[in-house]
């Protein structure tokens, strides 16, 4: 259980989105180079996906380092 306003267990959680996020967004563009295709379809929507969640993680981080 944790204490109130102590949300380290949901921000470790949304870093891991995060960065599978990030993980699949370079593979995706990986893919596309190697093609030699422009920006994937899929680009756009995981970057948003991951400035909200990173959003987020800064809402409700308490430590400078989510600040980023």
């Amino acid at each position: 259980m944790t204490t109130p306003g102590n949300f380290d267990d949901l921000v470790a959680q949304l870093q891991v989105i995060v960065d599978d996020l990030d993980d699949r967004a370079f593979t995706s563009l990986r893919e596309a180079a190697a093609a030699g295709e422009g920006r994937p379809a899929d680009d756009k929507r995981l970057t948003q996906a991951r400035r909200s969640i990173e959003k987020a993680i800064r809402l409700l981080g308490n430590s400078p380092t989510y600040d980023e």
